[in-house]
Protein backbone atom coordinates (compact mmCIF):
# COMPACT_ATOMS: atom_id res chain seq x y z
CA UNK A 1 0.00 0.00 0.00
CA UNK A 2 1.50 3.26 -0.75
CA UNK A 3 1.47 6.46 0.84
CA UNK A 4 -0.66 9.09 0.24
CA UNK A 5 -0.98 12.74 1.20
CA UNK A 6 -3.98 14.00 3.11
CA UNK A 7 -3.25 17.70 2.73
CA UNK A 8 -2.52 18.15 -1.07
CA UNK A 9 -3.67 16.39 -4.05
CA UNK A 10 -1.08 17.52 -6.51
CA UNK A 11 1.17 14.70 -8.16
CA UNK A 12 4.36 15.13 -9.25
CA UNK A 13 6.84 13.11 -11.77
CA UNK A 14 8.87 10.82 -9.61
CA UNK A 15 11.46 9.92 -12.35
CA UNK A 16 11.86 13.97 -12.29
CA UNK A 17 12.20 13.98 -8.43
CA UNK A 18 15.32 10.86 -8.90
CA UNK A 19 16.93 12.67 -11.75
CA UNK A 20 17.10 16.07 -9.69
CA UNK A 21 18.67 13.75 -6.60
CA UNK A 22 20.92 12.25 -9.29
CA UNK A 23 23.03 15.67 -10.15
CA UNK A 24 22.54 16.47 -6.13
CA UNK A 25 24.61 13.70 -5.57
CA UNK A 26 27.03 14.94 -8.08
CA UNK A 27 27.49 18.06 -6.56
CA UNK A 28 27.02 17.46 -2.92
CA UNK A 29 30.45 14.85 -3.90
CA UNK A 30 32.21 17.37 -5.49
CA UNK A 31 31.85 19.58 -2.70
CA UNK A 32 32.55 17.00 -0.16
CA UNK A 33 35.91 15.92 -1.90
CA UNK A 34 36.98 19.72 -2.91
CA UNK A 35 35.53 21.50 0.08
CA UNK A 36 34.79 24.86 -2.23
CA UNK A 37 32.03 27.38 -1.06
CA UNK A 38 31.19 27.12 -5.29
CA UNK A 39 29.26 23.83 -4.98
CA UNK A 40 27.47 24.73 -2.06
CA UNK A 41 26.20 27.97 -3.51
CA UNK A 42 25.09 25.99 -6.97
CA UNK A 43 23.01 23.83 -4.74
CA UNK A 44 21.74 26.30 -2.31
CA UNK A 45 21.03 28.69 -5.82
CA UNK A 46 19.27 25.39 -7.00
CA UNK A 47 17.14 24.06 -3.81
CA UNK A 48 16.41 27.76 -3.36
CA UNK A 49 14.54 27.98 -7.09
CA UNK A 50 12.94 24.87 -6.41
CA UNK A 51 11.52 25.89 -3.47
CA UNK A 52 10.02 29.25 -4.74
CA UNK A 53 8.29 26.70 -7.57
CA UNK A 54 10.44 28.43 -10.15
CA UNK A 55 11.61 25.42 -11.99
CA UNK A 56 11.65 26.91 -15.22
CA UNK A 57 14.74 28.49 -13.73
CA UNK A 58 15.89 25.65 -11.41
CA UNK A 59 19.18 24.23 -13.54
CA UNK A 60 18.61 20.53 -12.20
CA UNK A 61 15.11 20.55 -12.89
CA UNK A 62 16.20 21.98 -16.38
CA UNK A 63 18.94 19.15 -17.10
CA UNK A 64 16.30 16.32 -15.64
CA UNK A 65 13.28 17.50 -18.20
CA UNK A 66 15.60 17.20 -21.57
CA UNK A 67 16.71 13.77 -20.17
CA UNK A 68 13.04 13.01 -19.24
CA UNK A 69 11.78 14.23 -22.93
CA UNK A 70 15.26 12.81 -24.84
CA UNK A 71 14.78 9.24 -23.56
CA UNK A 72 10.66 9.31 -23.49
CA UNK A 73 10.71 8.42 -19.66
CA UNK A 74 7.29 7.73 -18.49
CA UNK A 75 6.15 9.35 -15.80
CA UNK A 76 5.56 8.08 -12.52
CA UNK A 77 2.76 10.15 -10.20
CA UNK A 78 3.26 10.50 -6.40
CA UNK A 79 2.38 13.25 -4.10
CA UNK A 80 3.99 16.09 -4.03
CA UNK A 81 3.45 17.58 -0.48
CA UNK A 82 6.30 14.78 0.79
CA UNK A 83 8.61 15.68 -2.10
CA UNK A 84 7.78 19.08 -1.16
CA UNK A 85 8.51 18.48 2.22
CA UNK A 86 12.02 17.00 1.49
CA UNK A 87 12.99 20.16 -0.73
CA UNK A 88 12.95 22.27 2.35
CA UNK A 89 14.75 20.36 4.82
CA UNK A 90 17.45 19.77 1.70
CA UNK A 91 17.21 23.22 1.59
CA UNK A 92 17.78 23.83 5.32
CA UNK A 93 20.66 21.27 4.89
CA UNK A 94 22.63 23.05 2.42
CA UNK A 95 21.47 26.69 4.08
CA UNK A 96 23.24 25.86 7.04
CA UNK A 97 26.07 23.89 4.68
CA UNK A 98 26.73 26.81 3.18
CA UNK A 99 26.90 28.88 6.09
CA UNK A 100 29.50 26.32 7.95
CA UNK A 101 31.91 26.38 4.62
CA UNK A 102 31.41 30.07 4.56
CA UNK A 103 32.97 30.70 8.49
CA UNK A 104 35.76 27.81 7.73
CA UNK A 105 33.27 24.77 10.20
CA UNK A 106 34.43 22.25 7.46
CA UNK A 107 34.01 19.03 10.06
CA UNK A 108 30.22 19.56 10.97
CA UNK A 109 29.34 20.84 6.94
CA UNK A 110 30.80 17.72 5.38
CA UNK A 111 28.77 15.70 8.12
CA UNK A 112 25.60 17.45 7.00
CA UNK A 113 26.77 17.04 3.34
CA UNK A 114 26.98 13.05 3.99
CA UNK A 115 23.54 13.22 5.12
CA UNK A 116 22.24 14.84 2.36
CA UNK A 117 24.54 12.75 -0.04
CA UNK A 118 22.72 9.69 1.52
CA UNK A 119 19.32 11.28 1.45
CA UNK A 120 19.84 12.22 -2.44
CA UNK A 121 21.27 8.50 -3.20
CA UNK A 122 18.16 6.70 -1.40
CA UNK A 123 15.89 8.97 -3.77
CA UNK A 124 17.74 8.23 -6.95
CA UNK A 125 18.48 4.50 -6.23
CA UNK A 126 15.57 3.17 -4.46
CA UNK A 127 12.91 6.15 -5.03
CA UNK A 128 13.30 6.14 -1.15
CA UNK A 129 12.91 9.39 -0.02
CA UNK A 130 13.53 10.38 4.15
CA UNK A 131 12.11 13.20 3.85
CA UNK A 132 8.68 11.73 2.79
CA UNK A 133 9.00 9.14 5.84
CA UNK A 134 9.30 12.52 7.97
CA UNK A 135 6.64 14.36 6.32
CA UNK A 136 4.65 11.12 7.04
CA UNK A 137 5.27 10.37 10.62
CA UNK A 138 4.67 14.38 11.14
CA UNK A 139 0.98 13.39 9.93
CA UNK A 140 0.29 10.74 11.99
CA UNK A 141 2.09 12.96 15.02
CA UNK A 142 -0.52 15.72 14.38
CA UNK A 143 -3.81 13.90 13.90
CA UNK A 144 -2.64 12.26 17.26
CA UNK A 145 -2.50 15.57 18.60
Amino acid sequence: MTQSCPISFKRIDANFVRLIATQVISIALLLLFTQHLLFALILLFDFSIRVLNMKHLSPFAFIAKIIINHFQIKAQLCDEAPKRFALYLGLLIISFVTILYSFQFTLLASVLVVILLICAFLEAAFDYCIGCKVYHLLQILIKKS
